[in-house]
């Protein structure tokens, strides 16, 4: 929501205009905030004039997330990740009740769809007491709603295949063999995408292009290596069954 605020000036030039941004934020959290442009920041960033979260980084971040589930494990990333267009619209959310009552009301748009979903969904529970993962900050939409909303598919070729996660510093031709197999280079790719490596990885650290092969960063590397990321190649024509990083652990297609 952007609001124009007119300003009188006295001097000669007459009339002035300043554009000032006003935005909802999530108000809660300790430490991170996230506004309803879909920008999160640390609660120390945020302007408490506008409330408005810094553009310094991309909308719609979402770390810890994955992508199949639709599941975060921090209420602010499930917040903003489901802000994104791609995965949430202000037509569909504005269908989904409050509360499962007939007599409840619906959302007004997608933030406040957001925010309440991802704070409380019986997804997220099981026995009523208890979340199903560490991942329970969930923003899908109900089930006779979802089906308009893209489905993320996962290479039906794989199901033939043992996928085996690899040691920190083991190549996946290594992990393989140690499982009296073979690794299928020509799967590699199958297992180069976000969901299926959020399928066998936590990636709390998000899903990150790189140069690398598909695997998860451990979560004591350095800093500029991601730590607990998940990595995808941007480049297929570097997958290789022999490669291998002491910080990584490679997902494996093997048979």
């Amino acid at each position: 929501m952007t609001v124009i605020i007119l300003f009188w000036n006295d001097d000669d030039d007459g009339v002035s205009f300043a554009k000032s941004a006003f935005c909802r934020n999530t108000v809660q959290g300790r430490a991170l905030r996230t506004d309803d442009r879909g920008y999160i920041c640390s609660v120390l960033d945020i302007d408490y004039q506008s409330g408005c979260c810094p553009q310094a980084r991309e909308p719609y971040p979402c770390n810890g997330c994955n992508s199949t589930t639709r599941c975060c494990d921090t209420y602010e990333y499930c917040v903003s990740c489901c802000l994104n267009p791609n995965q949430t619209s202000d037509e569909a959310s504005s269908k989904v009740r409050i509360a499962n009552h007939h007599s409840s009301g619906t959302y007004r748009d997608s933030f406040e769809f957001c925010m309440g979903r991802c704070r409380h969904n019986s997804k997220s529970v099981v026995h009523e007491n208890a979340y199903a993962t560490e991942n329970h900050h969930c923003f899908s939409l109900p089930t006779n709603l979802s089906s308009e909303q893209p489905k993320p598919s996962i290479d039906d070729g794989l199901q033939s295949l043992a996928i085996v996660i690899g040691m920190p510093g083991q190549s996946c031709e290594t992990a393989c063999k140690l499982s009296k197999q073979t690794c299928q280079s020509s799967k590699l790719s199958a297992i180069n995408k976000c969901a299926v490596l959020q399928k066998y990885f936590r990636c709390r650290g998000s899903c990150i292009a790189s140069i690398s092969q598909p695997a998860e960063v451990s979560p004591f590397a350095p800093s500029h290596l991601h730590p607990a990321a998940c990595l995808f190649a941007t480049q297929e024509n570097v997958l290789s069954c022999e490669a291998y990083n002491e910080h990584l652990r490679r997902l494996c297609p093997c048979a």
